[in-house]
């Protein structure tokens, strides 16, 4: 398998996600950040210093133990120190060794405790790192796998001889490795307490910033998209001088203008809804009396020319439309300002019989088919307003599509609603138009069909909505070449 694909395959790490939680973790690396280095820097320097030390004790012991090496003058017996040997100022476990044209001719190790043998035995790789240490006074470190590490220094001898002492290095090290201990327990622990206290610390510096998100998330539920709107408390004030009391300040103005225009807004959708409703019912008494004496006219016994006749026929007419869009436009308003409807049991089997049978009357050059289910479909609601929704839906479909067009009107229940299908295979409304379809006075600039019988206000859909909202329904819209479909659910009476 490709090395890099497995590494894709690989699960990412995970980052902290909230403000609290990424504060708190950059305060715990930082401060083990920051310990490591106290560490390593106190191990080093301890490390060095001992090592000097050693060094130093070197120097002062000098090359005499080496040098009692020589021609092999030191005997067992002389461990306790003779006229030539001076082993017993030497420290435990200090070795001497002695180097003729880089061979080792001698050595010896002081053991620890009073065994007379001073005799060690030596590897070849023990006796070829010897061998590479300079002869220049200096302390260098020595792994021998015989003995262990050792600190050795090597000086010229008088006989063109190399003479070498060492001292272990075990004392250093066991030193260090329980600094390193001491130090990675007590970092340890002040890293889990830093974190626990950094957490609850970073906890209540942001705790006005929590108090401001949830009052946003309060607002992003409200539904501010029309009606009155009532935002909740504002977040509660803290200090200006740091950034979270900007941020809370800034909010709770920012929240102050939003109430504002919702409060304008909402006003002047109230004026607009009295002006629709107050101008709607003034004009049905003028346009009842124009149609009223157009139609007098019309019954006139005497001779009237064609043009006169055709004239009053058209006002007639124009009047009726306008008396329509009149009443629709009252029922617009009277439904924004909530008025309620009537809520009765109503058979909605029966009244979308009544409105397909309708609609076959008025339009047969369509095919119309209904699909219905055996038993009756009960719903509570305004009878009259849902043989309206009915009544539009099939209109739509009859006016915008093309003769021929067969509609289809399919009613079932789902889990205790009632769902409605207005299904035709016209050629389908215009995707531009879909996302406005059930707002008033939409109307495509070019139409399923088009013909001047069939223009309207662009109203009816948007009374299909507003009625089905009332009875808390839903109406959504799906629509492509050949195939358009309008569903409105409705909720169900009890036990229906």
């Amino acid at each position: 398998m490709n090395p890099l694909r497995r590494l894709r395959h690989l699960p990412r790490p995970r980052f902290p996600r909230t403000l609290r939680a990424r504060l708190t973790a950059g305060l715990v690396v930082l401060l083990a950040v920051s310990c490591a280095a106290v560490g390593v820097a106190a191990v080093v320097e301890l490390n060095g210093f001992l090592t000097g030390r050693v060094d130093q004790q070197l120097q002062q012991s000098g090359p005499s133990f080496p040098q009692s090496l020589e021609h092999g003058r030191i005997k067992p017996s002389d461990r306790d120190g003779d006229e030539h040997g001076d082993t017993r100022r030497q420290a435990s476990g200090t070795f001497g060794a002695r180097l003729v044209n880089g061979r080792i001719t001698n050595a010896a190790l002081i053991p620890a405790d009073d065994d007379p043998d001073l005799t060690v035995g030596l590897t070849a790789r023990d006796r070829t790192a010897l061998a590479e240490v300079p002869a220049d006074g200096r302390g260098h470190t020595v792994r021998l796998r015989s003995i262990g590490d050792y600190r050795i220094v090597a000086w010229t001898g008088l006989d063109g001889d190399v003479l070498m002492t060492g001292l272990p290095l075990e004392p250093v090290h066991a030193t260090v490795h329980r600094l390193e201990l001491v130090a990675a327990v007590v970092f340890g622990l002040a890293l889990a307490v830093a974190g626990v206290a950094g957490a609850f610390w970073v906890r209540w510096s942001l705790r006005p910033l929590s108090r401001v998100a949830a009052t946003a998330a309060k607002v992003s539920e409200l539904p501010l998209a029309s009606g009155e709107v009532a935002l909740p408390p504002r977040a509660p004030e803290s200090d200006p001088r740091g950034e979270v009391g900007r941020v809370a300040t800034a909010f709770n103005r920012m929240l102050g203008h939003v109430e504002d225009a919702l409060t304008k807004r909402h006003a002047s959708e109230e004026r607009l809804r009295s002006f629709a409703a107050d101008a709607s019912h003034e004009l049905r008494t003028p346009v009842a009396s124009v149609r009223g004496h157009a139609e007098l006219a019309l019954l006139h016994p005497g001779p009237v020319p064609p043009e006169i006749t055709r004239a009053l026929e058209r006002i007639a007419a124009e009047s009726a439309r306008m008396g329509e869009m009149v009443d629709d436009l009252l029922l617009l308003a009277r439904l924004d300002a909530g008025r309620p409807l009537e809520r009765t049991p109503v058979d909605l089997t029966r009244l979308v019989l009544d409105a397909v049978t309708d609609a076959r009357a008025t339009g047969p050059d369509h095919r119309w088919s209904l699909d219905l289910p055996e038993d009756p479909v009960t719903v509570p609601g305004d009878t009259h307003r849902l043989h309206q929704v009915l009544a539009n839906l099939l209109a739509n479909a009859r006016l915008h599509t093309p003769a021929g067009t067969k509609v289809t009107v399919t009613l079932e229940t789902d889990g205790g609603r009632a769902v409605l299908h207005v299904h035709d295979d016209g050629p389908g409304i215009p995707a531009d138009v879909q996302p406005g379809v059930f707002e008033r006075f939409t109307r495509a600039e070019h139409r399923r069909r088009q013909d001047a019988t069939g223009a309207g206000a662009g109203l009816g859909l948007s009374i299909v909505a507003a009625v089905v909202e009332a009875h808390g329904g839903t109406v959504t819209l799906e629509s492509r070449p050949g195939a358009t479909t309008f569903t409105v659910e409705l909720p169900a009476a009890p036990g229906a």
